[in-house]
């Protein structure tokens, strides 16, 4: 088991960064979110859950322990891979997967892609007694500002799901909203998922 992964990052994609550790490049699929926060040529450290299959290893690479620990909690929910997973950490943080869990709230997981009622309800009623401690508080999502977020942000839409057409028009509306410096990516990437669920 690949607990965690420290070394340079040489590479990143819309859904994964390259890691050299020891020599060795190491791909790690990543949320939109995480990805927000790396920088090529820079020291990283990333969280790591390795994925086996019969025919592939996956190693998901996560900001924190904490993230790391409720995408494999997530996976254990019926109809929950870890593609499903991770769509849930890049539409909500961590804070706010635990509040719609323990709260019951449906229309929150629902705007995860590939998440229905039906499917929100089973992630509640067998994750709830399991989520662990649920903040109180605003929410706390933090990551690095980068200039080019609307091509960030767009990028993520279609790695989740979406059309490009519709992954132009969620950024232009969220472009519209944006005064002075933008907040952090995967805040303006929650904002775009949020215009679209309620386009579909």
């Amino acid at each position: 088991m690949i607990a965690s992964v420290r070394g340079t990052v040489t590479a990143t994609g819309p859904d994964h960064a390259v890691v050299e550790v020891g020599g060795i490049g190491l791909a790690v699929q990543c949320a939109p979110g995480t990805l927000a926060e790396l920088r090529v040529g820079a020291p990283a450290r990333l969280a790591t859950s390795l994925v086996v299959r019969e025919d592939s290893l996956t190693l998901y690479g996560f900001a924190d322990d904490d993230a790391k620990a409720l995408f494999e909690l997530l996976q254990t929910a019926s109809g929950v891979g870890p593609r499903l997973a991770q769509a849930v950490l890049a539409v909500h943080s961590p804070e706010e997967v635990r509040r719609a869990v323990a709260n019951a709230d449906i229309g929150a997981l629902t705007r995860v892609p590939g998440i229905g009622k039906k499917g929100a309800e089973r992630l509640v009623l067998e994750l709830r007694d399991r989520i662990g401690p649920v903040p109180v508080g605003t929410d706390g999502a933090a990551g690095v500002t980068a200039g080019a977020w609307p091509e960030q942000v767009r990028q993520a839409l279609v790695g989740l799901g979406w059309t490009a057409g519709q992954a132009d028009q969620a950024v232009a509306a969220v472009a519209e909203t944006v005064e002075g410096p933008p907040p952090p990516v995967p805040v303006l990437l929650r904002q775009a998922i949020r215009l679209l669920g309620r386009t579909r």
